[in-house]
C-alpha cells in the first residue's frame, strides 16, 4: 500500500517555488523559467484528475461546467473546463463502452469499479520550460497524488495527445500515474493551445487567461513573430485571422519532443525533490515510465531514444504517432497477403494523400453510416477532370479514389472509419498544421491560400466572440478547426470562405497545393515545384528529416498497443514499420514488444456513437493493460507477454453494455496464429 507523509489540506493555496532549494536529484533545472506555481487540491471541493467533476462530472451526458463570468473566466474555471474536454475527448465515457466499470476515476489500479467519485488529492505544480527569450515557452506540470510513496517512487510522463494542452493526457496515461501513486510529468511539447488573435493582439497565458500580447510578453504561451507593421498590413488583408503554436511557432516543435519528455521527467525530480527533501529520491531508486497516446505516446519513445542519462526504466504507449527512417531493409507481410516494402512513410505524406481523395472514397459508403456526414461527389468529378481519376461513373471512381488510398500502404480495415474522419476534418486539418510546422512558415504566408478565423452563416471570416476567445484554453485542442476557429480558404471564388463549403469540391486545389509540398511535384502535372513553392517544399522536407525515428531504444523495455483500424496513423507506417525497423536496428537485443488489437480505432471517444459501438472496442482498455505489465515487470521482474494480435469481439448488434468477454488479456504465451514474429527481414502479423 503506498502512502505519503500528511499534508495539511485547506482550499487550493498557489505559491511561487521560484528560488527554493534544490531537488536530491539535482539542482533546479536550468530550463525552467520564472515562478512554478504550486497549487494543493483536497479532492474534496477540487481534484487533481476531474477537476472536482468526479466521475459522474465527466460522463458522458454530462454538461460542461460554466463559467461565472463567460468573458471572464478563472484560473479555476478554465482548469476545470480544460480537464473536462481533453478527458472526455480521449476516451468513450459512456458506461455501456466500459467507462466507470473498466476504467475512469472510480476504478481502482486493480480494476476493480467503486461507488465513489474517484477524486485524487494532491499537489500540481506548473512552470514553462525554454530560453530567456521567452519565445519557447514549453508548459511542464507535475502532479503529485497524496499516495505517493517517497519509498518506492515512480514517475510517469503524460505529453499530450495531438496538439492539445498540458492536460492533454489527463484521462490516459494521467489518470493510471494518479491511480498507482506515481508523479506524472505532463508537458504540452511545444504544440499546446497558444493562440494568437493577430486582430486585437491577444494570446494565452499558462493559467489559460487571455492578455494583450505586449502586456504578457515572456509570459505568452506562444506569440507569433511579427513586427507591427508587419502584423497591420497583415491585418489589413486578412483580417479576424489567428495564428496557433503548433502551426506557426517557426520552431518545428516535434523535433524537440523527445527532448520535452526527458526534460518533464527533469521537473519531476526536481519537484520530488521539493516535497521530499530528506528522501533522496533519484533516478537510480524510482522507476520511470514513458507513456501516453497518439502524438504524445510518439514523444514518449523518442524520448527512450535520446536518453542519454538511462532516466526512463520503460515504455508503454498506444496507437503512437512514431515516423520510422525510412529505407531499412525488411517487409511486413500481413496473414497470406503480399509483402509490404512501401512502408515506413511519413505522416504529412500519407495524410496529404488522404486529404486528397477521401472526400471522394467516402462516396462509397452508405449515407450516414458512421459519421459520413460529407462525401463529396465533386471531389470526385474534380479528380476524374484532372486525370487523377481514370474511372467515368460516381460510384467507380469513389471505389478507384479508395483503391489508390489501401495502395498506399493504408490498411483497408480502416475503410469504414475514415469518412467519420473526413466530416471531423482531421486529415484535412493535419495537412494544414503540419505543413506550416515542418516548414517553419509564417503566419504571414497563408500557405497553400489557408488561414485561421472564426466564420460567419455565410463562412465569411468574422471575429470570434469574446466568450469563445476567453475559454480557448479549456475548449481548443489547438489544431483548428478547433475553439471556434476555423480553416478558411483565402483563394475561394467569392472571397474568403470557411474550407469546406469554399467551392463545390471542398477546395482540392488546396488539398493538392498541399500534397505537392509533400511529394515536391504538381500532383496534376507531375512537373516539379519551382520558385517560392519549391523552396516550401524544401523547408518540409528538412524539417520531417529532424522528427525521424532512429528505431535504437537502447534495450528499453517498451510495449506499443495499436488498433488495427486505425485511421489517423496507419499501423504499416507508424507501429509496424517502428517495430521492424527496430528489429534490425537492434535485433536480439530489442526488448520491445508489439500488441495489435483487432476491432480497434484511434479515437475511442466514437465508441460512444451509433455505428461505432457495436464495432469496435476500447483500445484504451489494452493501453492500461500495458501500463500494468510494464510496472509489474520493473518491480517484480514479470516477463513482458510476447508480440501478438489481440482477437477481440465487438459489442454487436444494439451494443450491449461491454464485459471482459469483449476484451481478452494480453496472453503470455499466445498460440502460434496469434504471433508476431520477426525472421528472414520480414515481419509477419497474423490476420
Amino acid at each position: 500500500m503506498t502512502f505519503r507523509k500528511c499534508l495539511l489540506r485547506a482550499i487550493p493555496i498557489s505559491i511561487a517555488l521560484a528560488g527554493l532549494g534544490t531537488a536530491q536529484a539535482g539542482e533546479r533545472p536550468n530550463f525552467i523559467l520564472g515562478e512554478i506555481s504550486r497549487t494543493v487540491y483536497d479532492g474534496v471541493s477540487d481534484d487533481l484528475l476531474t477537476g472536482g467533476l468526479g466521475k459522474d462530472g465527466l460522463a458522458f451526458a454530462a454538461p460542461a461546467p460554466g463559467f461565472t463570468d463567460p468573458e471572464n473566466p478563472t484560473p479555476a474555471e478554465l482548469r476545470r473546463l480544460a480537464i473536462y474536454n481533453n478527458y472526455r475527448a480521449l476516451v468513450d465515457t459512456t458506461e455501456g463502452g466500459g467507462y466507470g466499470v473498466l476504467y475512469g476515476p472510480n476504478v481502482t489500479a486493480d480494476g476493480v469499479p467503486t461507488s465513489g467519485q474517484g477524486l485524487v488529492a494532491g499537489v500540481e505544480h506548473i512552470a514553462y520550460a525554454g530560453n530567456a527569450s521567452g519565445k519557447v515557452n514549453v508548459t511542464m506540470m507535475v502532479q503529485l497524488p497524496d499516495s505517493f510513496d517517497p519509498a518506492s517512487p515512480c514517475i510517469v510522463t503524460a505529453p499530450s495527445s495531438g496538439s492539445r494542452g498540458v492536460y492533454g493526457a489527463i484521462g490516459t496515461a494521467g489518470e493510471w500515474g494518479l491511480k498507482n501513486g506515481c508523479a506524472v510529468a505532463y508537458t504540452e511539447k511545444g504544440t499546446g493551445t497558444g493562440a494568437h488573435d493577430l486582430q486585437d493582439d491577444t494570446v494565452n497565458l499558462i493559467t489559460g487567461e487571455r492578455a494583450g500580447a505586449d502586456e504578457a510578453g515572456k509570459d505568452s504561451t506562444f506569440t507569433a513573430k511579427l513586427g507591427a507593421e508587419q502584423q497591420d498590413r497583415f491585418n489589413a488583408a486578412t483580417p479576424d485571422r489567428f495564428a496557433f503554436k503548433h502551426a506557426h511557432s517557426r520552431r518545428n516543435p516535434e523535433k524537440d519532443w523527445g527532448r520535452d519528455v526527458l526534460r518533464s521527467i527533469d521537473f519531476a525530480f526536481f519537484v520530488l525533490g521539493q516535497e521530499y527533501p530528506g528522501a533522496s529520491i533519484a533516478p537510480g531508486n524510482t522507476i520511470v515510465i514513458a507513456s501516453s497516446v497518439s502524438n504524445g505516446g510518439g514523444a514518449s519513445i523518442l524520448a527512450a531514444e535520446q536518453d542519454a542519462k538511462g532516466l526512463i526504466d520503460g515504455v508503454a504507449v498506444s496507437e503512437p504517432n512514431i515516423n520510422p527512417t525510412p529505407g531499412a531493409p525488411f517487409r511486413i507481410v500481413q496473414g497470406d497477403g503480399p509483402p509490404l516494402t512501401a512502408h515506413s512513410r511519413n505522416l504529412y505524406d500519407y495524410t496529404t494523400l488522404l486529404n486528397a481523395y477521401q472526400g471522394c472514397a467516402s462516396v462509397a459508403f452508405p449515407p450516414f453510416a458512421l459519421f459520413n456526414f460529407a462525401p463529396s461527389p465533386d471531389r470526385c468529378a474534380t479528380l476524374h477532370d484532372k486525370g487523377l481519376l481514370a474511372a467515368d461513373t460516381l460510384a467507380d471512381q469513389a471505389i478507384e479514389a479508395q483503391a489508390v488510398i489501401n495502395d498506399y500502404g493504408i490498411l483497408p480495415e480502416q475503410n469504414i472509419v475514415q469518412p467519420s474522419h473526413w466530416f471531423l476534418f482531421v486529415p484535412q486539418a493535419i495537412s494544414v498544421t503540419y505543413a506550416n510546422a515542418y516548414g517553419r512558415v509564417s503566419v504571414t504566408d497563408n500557405l497553400c491560400a489557408y488561414s485561421f478565423a472564426a466564420t460567419g452563416p455565410d463562412g465569411a471570416p468574422v471575429p470570434l466572440s469574446t466568450a469563445a476567445e476567453a475559454a480557448l484554453f479549456s475548449t481548443s485542442n489547438g489544431i483548428p478547426p478547433t475553439g471556434g476557429v476555423n480553416l478558411v480558404n483565402n483563394a475561394a471564388p467569392e472571397g474568403p470562405k470557411e474550407d469546406r463549403g469554399s467551392t463545390p469540391d471542398q477546395n482540392l486545389d488546396g488539398a493538392l497545393c498541399l500534397r505537392g509540398l509533400s511529394t515536391g511535384a504538381d500532383p496534376v502535372t507531375g512537373a516539379l515545384l519551382a520558385g517560392k513553392a519549391a523552396g516550401f517544399a524544401e523547408r518540409i522536407a528538412e524539417g520531417i528529416g529532424e522528427i525521424l525515428a532512429g528505431g535504437d531504444l537502447n534495450g528499453t523495455p517498451t510495449l506499443i498497443v495499436t488498433g488495427r483500424s486505425d485511421a489517423i496513423l496507419p499501423p504499416n507506417h507508424t507501429s509496424r514499420a517502428y517495430v521492424g525497423l527496430n528489429q534490425v536496428v537492434e535485433g536480439a537485443g530489442s526488448k520491445l514488444r508489439y500488441y495489435e488489437v483487432l476491432n480497434a480505432q484511434h479515437l475511442d471517444v466514437l465508441n460512444a456513437f451509433g455505428g461505432f459501438d457495436e464495432r469496435f472496442v476500447p483500445l484504451h482498455h489494452y493501453f492500461i493493460g500495458a501500463l500494468d505489465m510494464m510496472l509489474d515487470h520493473l518491480r517484480n521482474g514479470t516477463p513482458l507477454p510476447p508480440s501478438q494480435v489481440v482477437r477481440t469481439t465487438p459489442r454487436g448488434p444494439g451494443a450491449p453494455p461491454i464485459s471482459l468477454a469483449n476484451l481478452p488479456p494480453i496472453a503470455a504465451a499466445p498460440d502460434p496464429g496469434s504471433a508476431i514474429t520477426f525472421a528472414a527481414g520480414i515481419l509477419r502479423i497474423p490476420e
